[in-house]
């Protein structure tokens, strides 16, 4: 029975930031997911899950100058001193919100640069599952047309890398938005790669409008049978903008079976 997560970036936008948690609890959601913590203290964060019965299950690792368009800085030669002091944020957060798993963003750069990219990323991505312990440090693919010149854009780059550098505290985030964007075939994928047991969260959204995952192209009750089928037990984020108000769309949920 799939596990889903709200992910606070997106769903709830009808109210500020520090009150999704008990929009979400509201709903029925018992886990969530968001970004970026760094705009919050810790310790208020952690008071919003408990007072709301909710459990911290993801979100990323500073990602640099968001709004200047940086989407990571991992895969960014001659940051890797910036990349460092981020990620041990990163853990200090998910240390204090005792949340097991942490997004590293590659960032975005030009494909002639990719080798050396790769390279960065690979070595940053070592030295992070090297000092996060049982900290879950996953890679997630993401499609060029949402992220332009994003370094992953396949599952199989992700799952090659994870397997080259193979630290057992090492994963991959499997986004069935990105899956589809980019290569389609979802359900082939899926049974190629979580009974891999690399493959650690799995997010969900509607395509190509990445709204509730019930509307577009995607079979969702066929693509979850199959999740449910592999025996896939981890949590899927709700990584979607609500087409209207956030409650009155997750009747999809039930619908598919799953639980919050």
């Amino acid at each position: 029975m799939p596990r889903f997560a709200a992910n606070l970036s997106m769903l709830y936008p009808e109210h500020a930031f520090p009150d999704r948690f008990a929009a979400a609890a509201a709903d029925g959601f018992t886990a969530v997911e968001y970004l970026f913590p760094y705009d919050y203290e810790p310790g208020e964060l952690r008071a919003r899950l408990e007072d709301n019965g909710l459990r911290q299950v993801l979100f990323n690792a500073p990602p640099g100058d968001w709004a200047a368009g940086e989407r990571g800085i991992a895969g960014v030669p001659g940051r890797e001193d910036e990349f460092k002091e981020a990620f041990t944020a990163a853990l200090s957060y998910a240390d204090a919100l005792s949340c097991p798993r942490v997004h590293v963003m590659s960032g975005v750069g030009e494909p002639e640069d990719r080798p050396r990219r790769l390279d960065t990323y690979r070595n940053n991505l070592a030295w992070a599952a090297a000092q996060a312990g049982d900290l879950e440090v996953l890679v997630e693919p993401l499609n060029h047309r949402d992220m332009p010149g994003y370094l992953l854009t396949r599952q199989a780059e992700a799952h090659a890398l994870v397997s080259e550098i193979g630290a057992a505290n090492l994963g991959v985030q499997l986004d069935l938005y990105h899956l589809q964007v980019s290569e389609g075939d979802v359900t082939t994928t899926l049974r190629r790669d979580l009974p891999t047991g690399r493959v650690r969260h799995l997010q969900v959204a509607g395509v190509p409008d990445r709204h509730e995952p019930d509307r577009g192209e995607l079979d969702l009750r066929r693509v979850l049978a199959v999740v449910d089928e592999l025996g896939y037990d981890g949590w899927i984020g709700c990584e979607y903008h609500p087409a209207g108000e956030t409650s009155a769309g997750l009747g999809w949920i039930a619908e598919c079976g799953g639980v919050q």
